[in-house]
């Protein structure tokens, strides 16, 4: 008689959870599994400190505040509290404990709480032994500090793509297209899909097809299964300059497509391609909103800086008036659409403003451009679709590669999250711009330094 083979067991781990791990995802304690969540008391005071305010940080600590309270009801939090379901694990909030053996704070000073979060988790380890202990976090030199004293430590995975350099870029190359395919292209301006071996069926995306002789750029429609030829068109006098910004111009203009990022160096051309499609299409919506998330220096909020609340975002904006300006002179010629366009800023048809001044706004037949989009969390990136109303289309332009957001890389950022996430989405198209046009001496900077 066979014997049964038994499941293997489990290693039982606790994981102690930094700051930075809340402040990108503040679901995060339940994403554990089996497994047990700790709570450093420090981690509590620093969510406090950062829960006045109308930033993304701000808000995530309140929820995860307010899920701490709802989650614990009307027992002790130093105790360990299960949390949903019979396979969860549970949860407590450590107290500021000083281990016997090894004192973080001793080894690399006093005064800061990230020291105290490690002798938090050292203290679980020696309470523990018979448990594997491990600190979660964003702060690579807090692992690293972990790690030196002996202790497990690791980034929060959730939400991170796998391989970035294998990411979607939104277009593909069809090699021996047979000359037929380009006559019925060229004569209906689309064909039918079935003729040619497209390698993703389901998912959108522009398709460079090459023959023997013949070249032709088009756009594979998953919804239809149909091929349809795209030409390079002048868009409120900003002409593409390669295919890729020809496929950018494309997806921008298409009223089917309510969701497009459009990934890229700087000088591909990203912001300015966005902007004036959406002063193209500006009857056919309510507002144009260009806005970008503010990253202040040293990690500090915009309040620091001194003058008046225009005087502090004015230089975080800059780059989007830039585009603004660059567009208002191809109309050098023409001071009636000169003078409209500044028109349109002074009845703010177009609003440039920071992305946390449009917090919990709905988003109803608006235009809206996210610039800078690799500085935001997947949750702040789900935050702003869920705001989209009836009419709306949204783009998010940004290089996953220029991250000045402390704790994300290009794994992490939530614009590398929804291009892997949404590819297959009717609504959604993306194209990666690799061609730098600012100018020759941009390109060297880009591909040599």
């Amino acid at each position: 008689m066979s014997k049964v083979a038994k499941p293997p067991v489990v290693e039982k781990k606790i994981f102690v959870l930094d700051t930075s791990v809340i402040l990108y995802d503040h679901m995060a304690f339940r994403n554990f599994q089996e497994h047990d969540v700790a709570i450093p008391i420090q981690v509590l005071e620093e969510l406090d400190n950062m829960k006045n305010g109308n930033e993304t940080r701000n808000a995530e600590a309140r929820s995860f505040i307010r899920l701490m309270d709802n989650a614990s009801g009307d027992r002790i939090m130093n105790k360990w509290i299960p949390l949903n379901g019979h396979k969860s694990g549970r949860f407590k909030v450590v107290m500021d404990n000083r281990p016997d053996k090894v004192d973080a704070e001793a080894v690399f000073g006093k005064g800061k709480f990230d020291h105290r979060i490690l002798n938090a988790a050292l203290s679980l380890k020696q309470e523990f032994p018979e448990k594997r202990v491990v600190l979660v976090s964003k702060d690579i030199c807090l692992r690293l500090k972990a790690k030196s004293l002996e202790l497990y430590a690791e980034d929060y995975e959730t939400g991170k793509v796998k391989n970035v350099d294998e990411l979607y870029t939104g277009k593909a190359v069809l090699y021996n297209v047979s000359d037929e395919v380009f006559k019925i292209l060229k004569s209906e301006g689309s064909v039918e899909a079935g003729l040619l071996d497209i390698s993703d069926p389901q998912t959108n995306h522009f398709c460079v097809l090459k023959g023997k002789r013949k070249t032709a750029n088009t756009w594979y429609n998953a919804a239809t299964g149909r091929l349809s030829l795209i030409s390079k068109r002048s868009t409120f006098h900003i002409s593409p300059r390669n295919d890729e910004q020809a496929f950018a111009m494309d997806a921008l203009l298409n009223p089917a497509i309510k969701l497009l990022t459009i990934q890229g160096k700087a000088g591909t051309g990203k912001t300015l391609l966005a902007i004036a499609s959406a002063l193209e299409q500006r009857k056919d919506y309510r507002q144009i909103y260009v806005t970008r998330p503010i990253v202040a220096l040293s990690n500090k909020d915009i309040g620091f800086l001194p003058g008046d609340v225009k005087s502090k975002i004015d230089p975080y904006m800059a780059p989007i008036w830039d585009n603004l300006r660059f567009i208002k002179e191809q109309f050098n010629d023409d001071p009636k659409m000169q003078a409209r366009i500044d028109e349109f800023v002074s009845t703010e048809k177009i609003v440039i403003t920071p992305l946390a001044y449009i917090r919990g706004r709905t988003l109803s037949k608006i235009f809206f451009i996210v610039d800078e989009a690799q500085n935001l969390t997947p949750h702040e990136i789900k935050t702003i679709i869920s705001r989209a109303g009836e009419e709306t289309k949204i783009i998010f332009t940004g290089d996953i590669y220029q991250i000045d957001t402390p704790y994300l890389d290009a794994e992490s950022n939530g614009l590398s999250y929804l291009i892997e996430h949404a590819k297959d989405h009717p609504l959604y198209a993306h194209i990666t711009l690799d061609k730098g046009e600012r100018s020759e001496l941009a390109n060297l900077a880009n591909d040599l330094l």
